[in-house]
């Protein structure tokens, strides 16, 4: 706990005005991960593939993640305990060396899925909103009585190494299932079967899972937060940006250096 909360627990009894119920969400259960993804294969794009194909050899030198498809389902044996079933779909950004002076980019999508289970106690509320809408041709709500929230915290992966298989059979796997938001974030349509060759990487990634579920509470008051800043009726303008930049610490840890796990993003030189 920080300073600044014990010193907020110290207060004077007599500051506190009164006690005021609130709503948040409780964390019930959470674990983090420290995963080593081993041969990730490499979805390319057209173009990334066809250079690939005529490669000398080639290396993943950055792994981005795009986005994270959280979905949260009971344990049937146990109804205090969900599944939390999470894919991480990664840009990878990497070069090939084909013989020319400079080495041809490479762009492709890495997926990769995990499971945790984790305490979201059981509830037999159902829950609705004012924002709650019905679902479905046949107008029926289709909301989940009282499911608890997955949250994921993940660092961009660190990538460890990487190499290239040659594919003897397009049936050696099937294609995986690449929704059109992730397959229209890259500019040319990906390669996911019948190619020769094949990229796989493998990446490091830290990770923090929790469930959250919905509770109030009733908390201290001291105050309610008045805003201090002063409203302004010009456009992009709220105060002299001298007087602004005059209060910001001097940011001595950024002239630091700093060690190599700490990149979000970490690329091969």
């Amino acid at each position: 706990m920080s300073e600044q909360s014990m010193e907020t627990l110290r207060c004077d009894p007599e500051d506190l005005h009164q006690a005021m119920a609130i709503h948040t969400r409780k964390i019930t259960d959470s674990c983090r991960d420290k995963d080593c993804i081993e041969d990730l294969r490499v979805y390319l794009t057209n173009g990334s593939q066809c250079v690939l194909d005529n490669a000398a050899g080639a290396r993943v030198r950055c792994a981005e993640l795009l986005y994270t498809y959280i979905d949260v389902e009971p344990v049937a044996f146990d109804r205090n305990h969900y599944c939390i079933d999470v894919t991480f779909y990664y840009q990878i950004t990497g070069e090939a060396i084909t013989g020319a002076i400079h080495p041809a980019p490479l762009y492709g999508l890495a997926v990769f899925t995990k499971r945790a289970v984790l305490c979201g106690e059981d509830s037999r509320a159902h829950i609705f909103r004012s924002d709650t809408r019905l679902l479905g041709p046949d107008g029926i709500t289709r909301v989940r009585a009282n499911h608890p929230v997955a949250v994921v915290e993940v660092l961009d992966p660190m990538v460890l190494s990487s190499r290239i298989r040659e594919v003897c059979d397009c049936g050696e796997s099937g294609p995986v299932q690449i929704p059109e938001a992730i397959a229209g974030l890259f500019e040319e349509e990906l390669v996911l079967s019948c190619d020769r060759r094949r990229l796989y990487v493998t990446l490091g990634q830290f990770s923090i899972i929790r469930l959250e579920r919905d509770a109030q509470l009733v908390v201290p008051v001291l105050d309610y937060a008045i805003p201090t800043k002063e409203c302004s009726d010009i456009p992009g303008h709220t105060e002299d940006p001298c007087e602004l930049f005059s209060r910001i610490p001097f940011p001595t840890q950024q002239f630091a250096p700093t060690g190599c796990d700490q990149n979000s993003c970490i690329c091969d030189d």
